[in-house]
Parts: structure tokens; C-alpha cells; sequence
């Protein structure tokens, strides 16, 4: 049993809001988990019946993809709003409500957090904090009863994402991950070709993420292997994602993979590279750096290929087909366009584009990618 901290008002409030269609029947969807990975997403929601209501989101970390990015998009969207933070560092807070507005009553602390249970202006916390304190922070935030959006990778492991599935599905709260090119216009326009199979059966596919930098410091935690730093969580996720939506299909099996780390303790994968089995037979080829640059989502099939190229900078992102399509144009901002759909799945009572179970398979592919770098053999994928 995860702690809820459900007070007899809270109840009262999610039970009237239920019932006029607001936020989600507890059992009804919540995070809409399946047991089976997930191949396949689901299409943007429709706009709601309540066209003047937007969800309140607080976000949990106030790192640079919160202020760069994330609290920026929020002032795009056309369905939710910035009404809360959470934070662990009291000196960002009067930054954050000059620029937000955001009143005394929804700044919260990482001890206090459990409050906002109680705070109605609050509909969703958004975990944007490092990727191992994800599992701690999303399983709290549920137990307040608001719905939990949380950055990828999800958690360190499948066991983990599954908790923080099943505290989400216990307090009937909807989860998304934050796949934010999953969202993307053009980025959608290759899964559907996909989906229609356009040029044919698949054949072979390929994904690289990387960026050229020097190696991350031992003392900042996407340096620290337990912390879920390196490459492979970092922008490998991308990858496995990307060949996921790319293909549609779920990967059975690593054949083979090899990881150049850093030689210190605790040190993280500067570059990954991985071969994906699929159960029909075809092969992925999947390769991340953070000392190298490649972004790319190269799709071959009988008939021809499509690609994302590059598949998923902030801004930027367009592809192309053999026959001389352009997939593009680039669109404005892809997290507007996120939290949009995750707001909109909220209000209609519909399922997320990137579910809790998706998380969950990606991070089973890159625990047996590990796993296979460790033993150079094979190593079966399983969601445990």
C-alpha cells in the first residue's frame, strides 16, 4: 500500500470533479497501464467539452530544463498553466515568482510537497529532477492525488517504473512520460507511415543521439553512474524510443553491445552502442555519445526508407522519404505541444501518448543493454 495522504476533502473534491467529467474516474484509465510493452502510440486528444478550463501544473525541480525549457512552453500552452514549483534550493524561489507570478500558496519545499494534496489550483506535479530520484518523487507525488508527469528516462529500472505505475494506478491518477518528439508533428507523420506501411514490410533500422563535449564531471550527477548519468540514460533513451515509435515494434533481444566508459568510481558511458532483435528477425542498430555528435532515425523497409534527421533537438526536427518527401516544417516548441496533449488526456479522460508502460519497456531495453555490454552475450529483453 503507497502512503495517499487522502483527506476526506480531497476525496470529496476528486469525486465532484469526477463526476463532471474533469479529471479521471480512479480505475477508470489513471495511468492506463498495460502489462505488455507498448509498440504503438496514441493519437493527440480531441479539444475538451470545457474549452475555458486548464490544468494547474507544478513543477518538481528547478534545473535547467524546467527554466530553459519547460516553464517557458507552459506560457505557449493552450490548456494547462504554471501555477506551482517545487524545489529543494529556497534561494530560486523569489526568481520563480517574479517571473511566474506564482503565489506563496503553491511554493512548496521537497519536505512539504505532500501539502499540495490539499491545493486545488494544483492539478498535475511534474517530475523534472535527476533520473534516479524519479521513482521516490513520482510514487509522493501520486499519493497526492494529482496526476504525474514525469521527464525521462523514467526510473533506473523496470521494478521501479513499475512502482511508480502502481502508485499512480492506486491513488487513480493519470501518468505521462515526457517523450516530447512523440508529440512532434513531423516526428508523428513517420509513425504513421509506419503504421501504414507505406514503402512495405520494415527491413532494418537505425538510431544515433549524441552530442561532442567533454566528459561530465565526477561531481555533477549526470557524471555519477548510480544517478543515472552517461550516455546511455541520457540520450540513449532517445534512441530506444525512437526505434520503438519508428518501427512500432517491441525489441525481444540486445545481441550484442558494447559501452566505452570512464576508468574512475562511479563512472558513467561516454558512448553505447547496441543491436536490437526484433521477434520477426530484423536487426537495430543503436549507437549514443556525449562525446560524440549523430541525430538521427533512419527506417528501411521493401519499398523505400523515411528518417528524422535530426530526430530530436529541441528545435529543429524534420526528415525526409525516398520518394522526396519532406517531413517538416520544423514546429515552434515541442513541450508546449507535449503538455498540451498530457493536459488534454486529463480533461477528456483519454489515454496518454506516452504512457507509464512505455517508460517501463524502455528502461528494459536499456537495463538489458547494460547487461549485455557486461557479459558480451545476448541478452533476452524482459519487462520483469
Amino acid at each position: 500500500m503507497y502512503p495517499t495522504k487522502a483527506s476526506r476533502r480531497r476525496f470529496l473534491r476528486q469525486s465532484v470533479a469526477g463526476a463532471a467529467g474533469v479529471l479521471l474516474t480512479p480505475g477508470l484509465i489513471a495511468c492506463g497501464q498495460s502489462t505488455s510493452a507498448p509498440a504503438t502510440s496514441a493519437e493527440p486528444a480531441a479539444p475538451p467539452p470545457d474549452a475555458a478550463r486548464k490544468i494547474g501544473v507544478a513543477l518538481l525541480g528547478l534545473g535547467g530544463y524546467s527554466k530553459g525549457q519547460l516553464a517557458p512552453a507552459l506560457q505557449l500552452t493552450q490548456h494547462c498553466e504554471l501555477r506551482g514549483i517545487v524545489t529543494g534550493s529556497p534561494d530560486k524561489i523569489p526568481e520563480w515568482q517574479d517571473k511566474y507570478g506564482i503565489k506563496d500558496e503553491n511554493v512548496y519545499s521537497y519536505d512539504t510537497m505532500d501539502e499540495i494534496a490539499d491545493n486545488d489550483a494544483i492539478d498535475v506535479i511534474y517530475i523534472v529532477t535527476p533520473t534516479a530520484t524519479h521513482r521516490d518523487f513520482a510514487v509522493r507525488a501520486a499519493g497526492t492525488g494529482k496526476h504525474v508527469w514525469c521527464e525521462k528516462p523514467m526510473a533506473m529500472t523496470p521494478e521501479q517504473c513499475q512502482e511508480i505505475i502502481d502508485a499512480c494506478n492506486e491513488n487513480g491518477v493519470q501518468l505521462a512520460i515526457g517523450y516530447r518528439v512523440m508529440h512532434e508533428p513531423n516526428t508523428r507523420k513517420l509513425i504513421q507511415l509506419t503504421k501504414d506501411k507505406a514503402y512495405g514490410a520494415l527491413t532494418a533500422a537505425h538510431a544515433y543521439a549524441g552530442y561532442g563535449g567533454s566528459p561530465p564531471a565526477a561531481d555533477y550527477w549526470r557524471g555519477q553512474r548510480d544517478m543515472g548519468g552517461g550516455a546511455l540514460y541520457d540520450m540513449g533513451v532517445y534512441t530506444v524510443n525512437g526505434l520503438r515509435y519508428g518501427t512500432q515494434l517491441s525489441p525481444a533481444a540486445v545481441v550484442k553491445a558494447t559501452q566505452q566508459r570512464q576508468e574512475r568510481p562511479n563512472g558513467v558511458d561516454l558512448t553505447t552502442t547496441y543491436t536490437l532483435r526484433y521477434p520477426d528477425g530484423m536487426l537495430a542498430e543503436g549507437k549514443t555519445s556525449v562525446v560524440e555528435t549523430y541525430n538521427e532515425l533512419h527506417i528501411e523497409a521493401e519499398d523505400g526508407w523515411y528518417e528524422m534527421d535530426p530526430m530530436q533537438p529541441y528545435q529543429g526536427v524534420k526528415g525526409k522519404t525516398s520518394d522526396g518527401k519532406v517531413l517538416g516544417p520544423p514546429v515552434p516548441n515541442q513541450q508546449s505541444l507535449q503538455m498540451d496533449d498530457d493536459a488534454l488526456a486529463i480533461l477528456n479522460g483519454t489515454q496518454t501518448i506516452a504512457p507509464g508502460s512505455m517508460g517501463k519497456a524502455d528502461i528494459a531495453v536499456i537495463r538489458a543493454i547494460i547487461e549485455s555490454a557486461e557479459t558480451g552475450g545476448e541478452v533476452e529483453i524482459t519487462s520483469k
